[in-house]
């Protein structure tokens, strides 16, 4: 091929690079104003959740007018860059500075409990359980704002097992305590409570927590604990309803809210604080044929109610019962104390009703006293009971038995 030729041919490579290279330029622009317009409205459609996108006037802040004035890439990856920048900073100082909640739950130090724990009291007792005819208003706040445990059940279904159990936080199976004042017996010697005195709930939250610890009610063992390891205040209330103690005719249940509200008045403000309030009430007085026995003001409650019959309080139900389950099981002979006649079953538990709602308004009567003081919230408050109890169904009264009746609290 001649000169002039290759001329002709390699010009046309020359200019196929030139308009490649224009292209490549237009493209290049066109992307940087597309990045520029996608900046500007992501920064408007983020601010203007805050009002801060425009001015009264719909005209661009000025904080944007130099984004608006940048016409390189370079420039805009700068302003980005230190727009990061700054926001890293300004994460930082919230990071260093703890929020006035965090800072105040800081400042209020360890909560504060106070347990109300009574006595067979079983699940259903209650208005927020769904009962339609107990009156259980503070109660059933407390369920409202706070946390109920709806399928909670006890182990061993018996006063003093239940305790030993809070006491200790160990099944049966561990702390052993299963007779009455006795505890377990072996080679003939009754062990008493086992459970090292300086490991109980109490001495716990007394030496090891410098919490102040009061005990206000039935403690339940009849074994003597250690009381300067365990407590800083202590009363023990079991087995009546009515009592003269000084120069007064006490209701159990009244002494109990007397106690706890005396402990709160005498507690050290320096320090937290944990107490049980182990009301007596729900218990019958074993023995006493009148087994409930409310306070005088109580008595007009519940008057013109008609307390349902459980659907297995029949004699079908007590026939469908397992051999063992005789006429003189415990469970039974205490249903012919209670239950076994429909006048007797509505006289009891009208009582056993107005018991509980007595225990409800000293419920309230604490609450309002730690409202007062100023430390109610920051107080853990729990409400629950040793165990369930039978109202008639399966033919029998009390506890002891793994039914849900008696088992749920």
């Amino acid at each position: 091929a001649s000169k002039d030729a290759r001329k002709s041919f390699i010009m046309p490579r020359a200019t196929l690079q030139s308009q490649l290279a224009l292209s490549l330029l237009v493209v290049a622009v066109s992307m940087v104003l597309l990045l520029l317009h996608i900046h500007q409205d992501s920064y408007f459609a983020t601010t203007s959740k805050s009002n801060r996108s425009k001015g009264n006037d719909g005209t661009m802040p000025d904080n944007l007018k130099p984004m608006r004035a940048a016409s390189t890439a370079s420039e805009l990856i700068k302003q980005d860059q230190r727009r990061r920048e700054m926001n890293k900073i300004n994460e930082e100082e919230k990071l260093d500075q703890p929020s006035v909640e965090i800072q105040a739950e800081e400042d209020r130090g360890p909560m504060n409990v106070v347990l109300f724990y009574a006595d067979d009291w079983r699940h259903d007792t209650l208005g927020a359980a769904g009962n339609p005819i107990v009156k259980t208003p503070v109660l059933d706040a407390l369920a409202k704002e706070g946390v109920r445990f709806t399928e909670n059940c006890v182990t061993t279904s018996i006063c003093w097992v239940s305790r030993a159990t809070l006491y200790s936080g160990q099944y049966l199976a561990r702390h052993h305590f299963e007779m009455l004042g006795k505890g377990r017996t072996v080679n003939g010697t009754e062990m008493k409570f086992e459970v090292p005195q300086n490991e109980t709930l109490y001495s716990l939250l007394k030496k090891k927590a410098n919490y102040h610890v009061g005990h206000a009610g039935k403690l339940g063992l009849w074994v003597e604990l250690d009381h300067e390891l365990n407590f800083d205040f202590f009363t023990d209330e079991d087995g009546w309803h009515w009592r003269i103690i000084g120069n007064k005719m006490w209701h159990v249940t009244e002494k109990n809210t007397a106690d706890a509200l005396r402990f709160l008045a005498t507690r050290p403000k320096e320090k937290p604080f944990f107490l049980n309030v182990a009301y007596f009430a729900t218990h019958a007085v074993d023995g006493d044929v009148r087994q409930y026995m409310p306070q005088n003001e109580s008595m007009s409650m519940y008057v013109n109610d008609t307390i349902p019959i459980p659907a297995t309080a029949t004699e079908e139900a007590w026939g469908k019962m397992p051999p063992f389950f005789g006429e003189y099981n415990e469970g039974r002979t205490r249903w012919r104390w209670r239950f076994d006649t429909p006048e007797k079953h509505q006289h009891m538990m009208k009582n056993y009703y107005r018991m509980a709602s007595e225990v409800d308004k000293s419920v309230g009567l604490v609450l309002n006293t730690l409202r007062d003081q100023g430390v109610l919230d920051n107080t853990l408050i729990i409400f629950t009971t040793d165990n369930g109890n039978f109202h008639a169904e399966h033919g029998l009264a009390d506890k002891w038995y793994p039914h849900q009746e008696s088992i749920r609290v």
